[in-house]
């Protein structure tokens, strides 16, 4: 073909009128022009109708997948392919007379499909992460951290690559040098090769997941992660603020995951009230009347003040004398009672860890501690249950003859020197 080109274009030159010592020249010029021209009507035609028959059949298939391919332009990049390899193939026929020009151009068109070899291996990348995020299993196990590496990998392979094309040495032979500067790249990729190291953890004992409430107050996070990428992880605390924290250190320090409490279906509830030891005291019968009018407690007052009676009685202990044999005291009564109103409470789980109990006493009173699970998980709600719950039990203390522990203020101080 190129043979019956050049005599073709001799027979015009000598016709035109042009120095043969320009023939070569003006042939190999004019070849090189309808190359690229004819590489760029292969390209146009490859980009309209190729990726068009593609975009159709994706469009009638049910998988995701190639839809993604599309939308990440993996195959638009595929086709930029098309016309370097085209001009690889015929240059060299098209530019006979110059080969030290031949060489150069291969060498541009080297590296020009290397360059875009590499961008279709990221793009890939990407639509392998896009493809795998519409699972349900992404949530749970998250791959952004290997997209990353992958990445880097790419990265490393394609400057090796561009490295060997223009020292015109093999690949192998620059790997095979690194050796000797492991230690700067060691360094170098320090945080991408711990945050890896991290990342497999993480994932291999599903410890974090996109989507988790996690608190390290090492960093001052505490909120929602909302991305694990390989070197950082992102947190939106609370308050709407960002921290970022380095992958690392979730495996290294210390951490704490929420996700449990939210898949248990209950949050924690643990307050406690300190009762004046002052007000602690033995029921007495006018007492337990009163106490008899709570409608939550009733049945426990009579059935437990028949009992300790039948004990007395059966031991014969003397009852004029209060700590003698046993009694019903306004603190127990208390406790029976909070127990009885968080049990029937609607927003309290009775199946999950349930306690009312005593606390070591202190020199700020008894401490009565309330250990229960909100069957409301959401922060706003579960404050405002949490809220109803000890509005309620301050109010009923005092109902049971029992004084809440407080400080004196200064209101307390000016009652004194009033009185005094």
């Amino acid at each position: 073909m190129f043979e019956v080109i050049d005599q073709k274009l001799l027979e015009a030159i000598g016709l035109i009128g042009i120095s043969s010592t320009y023939e070569n020249l003006v042939i190999s010029v004019f070849k090189l022009l309808v190359l690229i021209l004819i590489s760029y009507i292969i390209f146009a035609i490859s980009r309209k109708y190729i990726i068009n028959v593609l975009v159709g059949l994706a469009r009638h298939t049910k998988s995701k997948w190639d839809d993604i391919l599309i939308e990440r332009r993996v195959f638009n990049m595929l086709t930029y392919l098309v016309p370097a390899y085209f001009l690889y193939w015929l240059i060299p026929h098209a530019l006979d007379p110059y080969p030290e020009i031949i060489n150069l151009i291969l060498l541009g068109i080297r590296i020009y499909s290397i360059v875009i070899i590499a961008l279709v291996a990221l793009a890939f990348l990407d639509s392998i992460l896009h493809i795998y995020m519409q699972y349900d299993i992404a949530k749970a196990r998250p791959i952004k951290g290997y997209i990353q590496v992958g990445k880097i990998l790419v990265y490393i392979i394609g400057v090796l690559t561009l490295i060997s094309v223009l020292i015109g040495q093999s690949p192998l032979i620059l790997l095979g040098g690194l050796g000797a500067f492991s230690a700067v790249l060691l360094l170098v990729f320090k945080d991408a090769i711990l945050g890896l190291v991290a990342g497999v953890q993480l994932s291999a004992n599903d410890m974090l997941r996109p989507g988790d409430w996690i608190s390290m107050p090492k960093y001052g996070a505490d909120g929602t992660v909302t991305d694990i990428t390989l070197t950082t992880i992102k947190i939106q605390n609370w308050d709407k603020t960002i921290s970022t924290v380095p992958a690392y250190s979730l495996f290294t320090d210390s951490f704490k995951n929420w996700r449990g409490m939210e898949e248990s279906g209950g949050r924690r509830i643990k307050r406690s009230v300190n009762i004046d030891m002052n007000s602690i005291r033995f029921c007495t019968a006018e007492m337990l009347e009163k106490y008899k009018q709570f409608q939550q407690i009733v049945n426990y007052v009579k059935s437990t003040e028949v009992e300790m009676q039948k004990y007395n009685v059966e031991k014969k202990i003397n009852t004029n004398v209060m700590v003698n044999g046993r009694r019903q005291t306004n603190i127990g009564i208390f406790r029976a009672y909070l127990k009885e109103y968080l049990f029937n409470h609607p927003d309290i789980r009775s199946d999950m860890t349930f306690l009312i109990r005593h606390l070591q006493p202190t020199e700020n009173g008894l401490p009565i501690e309330i250990y229960v699970f909100s069957r409301v998980q959401a922060w706003a709600e579960y404050e405002a249950i949490q809220a109803d719950i000890f509005d309620h039990i301050l109010s009923s203390i005092p109902e049971f003859d029992l004084s809440v522990f407080q400080n004196p203020s200064g209101r307390d101080f000016g009652k004194i020197i009033k009185q005094s």
